[in-house]
């Protein structure tokens, strides 16, 4: 197998210069270069949008000079190493050539062949060694910071959960106490709306957060996009032409599918905004094998079968420090009051909390392209159908709940409800009022649900140690979020029920039933409301 040739860029005015450089190159006897020569420094900003591994800038360039060229170079985005070359041994030029970014100097007149080879070699690696530590520092204070916000994200939604459950539930319980025409319908309809939109707002913080407990299964890539094509026009207009193009044999993958939904509908959302004036949006499905080579370049992704989704748009692109900032919680390119900045942060929140990677390539003027890869799941798994599940015609019981929730707002609702659809309450505010009361209660009691994170006791443990006095009983957890590791854990596992906040009467009732009335050896599955 032959050697690949290391790609060089040539920018020299002189041709007896090139000439000789032309045979410096080909006597050197170890690397074989493929040689591009062009006389000016605009040939070479425009040569230099294609990939080069080097670039040797003479110091003189009629008007301009080589320490320009290579500043206005890295300016637009090459990121390869740049050597300058002069007739002058003259420090200053050194000095000059090493602050505008220049990989090494070289004086013409002390040439030789070897060392001209060397000295490209040596900067090409430490150009590469450069860009990999450029890279993991810039992962780890993106890894710092998200970490942060995270953190702040995720109490403040855990808060704003307990407040939306109550906001939706008694718009939903008042409104279903009113006659269909009364004029009070519409407003409570408001209310609940822009309760149902400070929801999405808070579940957008999880997500990015990585605190977002997610039901993973084995899902179709191509049905999910299938099932969302329709909505998707309608989203992005008459004047943005969608292509698909799915592979026809795409391996399965393990995902949540309503984050899945979520991360295709952000990007082509995004991607909509991006052509004001119409274009082309172009998604594709594929099978992908990633090499050592590939993991080495992209940090976070392991090395196997990958299934990538790439989302291509032909519209107005974005400068290289735009793309540097995108994945950056509350930033945003839109005017005020058109967006909140969460789009893309919580698209790369879900897809690293998937196991997956995301990465973007833009030019102004020509378009922008994600690309997301997701681990394809063990060959055998079965994929899940996507159905809906059947609709009870009753939501309503008579078993008896023990309640837990340490939020006294949260906790009257919850009554309230319980007792709207027929169940039998014994109510406490903490775990170790949880435990009198199972005590005292001499009946007997069908169900625990509680809060996950309450102070002193978390609803793990007030289950494990009520397990043990009432082995019947059930248990179903609530909580705005959680980062109780066995709780997230045993969610994924399907081996325990969980609906997260904020709750609504109709999805706590469902879930409530979901849980009394499955079998003791099937596990119900987690539920988001």
């Amino acid at each position: 197998m032959e050697p690949v040739a290391t790609r060089l860029l040539l920018v020299e005015d002189d041709e007896e210069d090139f000439f000789l450089t032309r045979k410096l190159l080909r006597e050197n006897g170890r690397t074989t270069f493929d040689l591009k020569w062009v006389k000016n420094s605009e040939l070479a900003l425009a040569e230099l949008r294609t990939p080069y591994d080097v670039c040797l800038v003479d110091y003189r360039l009629g008007a301009d000079t080589g320490v320009s060229l290579i500043e206005r170079a890295i300016a637009q985005g090459f990121r390869g190493p740049m050597i300058l070359l002069t007739g002058r041994g003259d420090h200053d030029v050194d000095v000059q050539a090493m602050n505008a970014g220049a990989a090494d100097y070289l004086v013409k007149d002390q040439l030789t062949p070897q060392l001209m080879e060397r000295v490209i070699r040596h900067s090409i690696a430490r150009k590469a060694a450069e860009l990999a530590l450029n890279f993991s520092e810039e992962q780890l204070r993106q890894a710092q910071k998200m970490d942060a916000i995270g953190s702040l994200a995720a109490g403040v939604a855990h808060d704003f959960n307990n407040l939306l459950s109550i906001v939706l539930s008694y718009s939903e319980l008042l409104s279903e106490g009113l006659e269909p025409g009364d004029p009070m319908r519409d407003d409570l309809h408001q209310i609940s709306e822009a309760g149902m939109r400070a929801a999405a707002l808070t579940h957008q913080l999880l997500a990015f957060s990585h605190q977002q407990v997610l039901q993973p299964c084995i899902v179709d890539l191509n049905a999910i996009f299938a099932n969302l094509e329709k909505m998707l026009r309608r989203v992005i207009g008459e004047d943005v032409e969608l292509r698909s193009i799915a592979s026809p044999s795409l391996r399965s993958i393990l995902v949540d599918p309503g984050q899945l939904e979520q991360i295709v509908m952000n990007l082509t959302v995004n991607a909509r905004d991006a052509m004001p004036q119409g274009g082309t949006l172009t998604v594709t499905t594929s099978n992908v094998l990633l090499d050592q080579t590939f993991v080495a370049a992209n940090p976070g992704v392991k090395p196997g079968h990958h299934v990538l989704l790439t989302v291509a748009d032909t519209g107005v692109g974005m400068d290289r420090a735009t793309q540097n900032r995108i994945f950056d919680p509350f930033f945003t390119t839109k005017e005020v009051g058109k967006g909140t900045g969460l789009g893309l942060a919580t698209v790369f929140g879900i897809v690293h909390q998937s196991g997956g990677i995301i990465r973007v390539e833009s030019e102004l003027g020509v378009g922008t392209t994600f690309r997301v890869y997701f681990p394809s799941a063990q060959e055998g798994s079965r994929v899940r159908e996507l159905s809906s599940p059947p609709a009870r015609l009753s939501l309503s019981g008579g078993e008896t709940v023990l309640m837990v929730e340490d939020d006294d707002g949260v906790r009257a609702l919850v009554r309230a409800i319980l007792v709207r659809y027929g169940y039998v309450v014994v109510e406490a505010l903490s775990g170790g009022d949880a435990l009198v009361a199972s005590e005292q209660f001499a009946g007997h009691i069908d169900l625990l649900l509680t809060d996950v994170v309450m102070p002193r006791m978390s609803g793990r443990q007030l289950a494990e140690r009520l397990q043990i006095l009432r082995p019947e009983m059930k248990t179903l957890y609530m909580s705005g979020y959680t980062n109780d590791a066995v709780v997230r854990h045993g969610v994924m596992e399907n081996t325990i029920a969980f609906i997260q906040k904020p709750i609504t009467p109709d999805a706590l009732a469902r879930k409530i039933r979901e849980v009394l009335d499955a079998p003791a050896t099937l596990r119900p599955r987690v539920s988001n409301t």
